[in-house]
């Protein structure tokens, strides 16, 4: 099948070309002019080089398909260098919501997020406005929302556990539990469902090859939720390390990001810490049954690329 992709140079991007490739589908990719050495198998894929918001690269791209996959996204903003949630996350979306309709594509898949909200932070906020617009586009759908997606990144790629590893559980002083207010005793429990990048490209393809799974939602995160504190233990064991944690109020770290969140150094933003704070969990056992899918559990062993440097 013909698939065309926007967002292939990231983390997740890479996963779902290779397994694109993998199981046989014709791939076009838009890529901006420089970004090709991103990936390792360009001589599979038909690269577009261009702009997303040229409307010749997006026809060259979506032209000869019959799948749109719109995996274009950020876990921070910088809005003084044109990075924004609005824009990547729903402008664009917007305008390739609008290309496949007049090209009449006969499938879309949105990568989305758990947690998605109308009320929410600009993450979510904006993720909630492009899956409402696709719902109401008459285009068939599927939209996928993952929970916290760790394995194995490539290159430079960003990894939540390779930045924790890096930002956290190396440094030489306690992991914060994070809590509100004064809900000391609650430090550290709030939980995610891992969903491992595999699981969730093998979600993706699988959505290709079936039209029952059209205008359908889906939530994905792995079979079991870890809190803060598991997820922190994980990563240690599987760095053959032992790490001491304190409580640490959100309220102060809050305070500190006002003035440096801006700044691509500072390893957190205000938005992520509501965000964590919130939880962000789902059970998808059926839907791995259901997508014939074997589950890779977010466990020491599947932790040991952490190793690697």
């Amino acid at each position: 099948m013909k698939v065309a992709i926007f967002g292939s140079t990231g983390f997740v991007g890479k996963y779902l070309l290779n397994t694109l490739i993998k199981n046989n589908h014709q791939v076009y990719a838009l890529i901006r002019n420089g970004s090709e050495n991103k990936i390792n198998n360009v001589s599979n894929i038909n690269i577009i080089n261009g702009e997303i918001n040229n409307n010749t690269s997006l026809e060259q791209t979506i032209m000869n398909c019959s799948t749109v996959i719109y995996n274009i996204g950020i876990i921070r903003e910088f809005p003084s260098k044109g990075i924004s949630y609005q824009k990547l996350h729903y402008e664009y979306a917007k305008k390739v919501i609008d290309k496949a309709k007049a090209f009449n594509i006969k499938h879309f898949i949105l990568m989305s997020a758990n947690g998605v909200k109308e009320n929410g932070t600009g993450y979510q906020h904006t993720k909630f406005l492009a899956e409402e617009y696709l719902k109401q586009s008459g285009l068939n759908y599927t939209i996928f929302r993952p929970s916290l997606i760790f394995g194995p990144p490539k290159a430079e790629d960003q990894e939540f556990c390779t930045q924790l590893r890096d930002t956290m559980i190396k440094l030489p002083i306690p992991a914060p539990l994070f809590f509100s207010h004064f809900n000391i005793f609650k430090a550290g429990n709030f939980k995610m469902s891992p969903i491992h990048i595999e699981n969730v490209a093998e979600f993706f393809i699988k959505s290709i090859e079936n039209s029952k799974h059209y205008m359908k939602t889906y939530n994905l995160g792995g079979l079991q939720s870890y809190n803060w504190k598991q997820i922190i233990t994980n990563i240690s064991l599987a760095l053959r390390k032992k790490k001491w944690m304190i409580p640490a109020p959100v309220e102060f770290i809050k305070v500190v990001a006002f003035f440096f969140d801006r700044f691509k150094f500072f390893p957190i933003t205000r938005d992520q810490i509501t965000m964590l704070l919130e939880g962000n969990t789902c059970n998808s056992d059926e839907l791995f049954k259901d997508f014939n899918i074997t589950p890779i559990d977010f466990s020491v062993r599947s932790l040991s690329y952490l190793r690697d440097k």
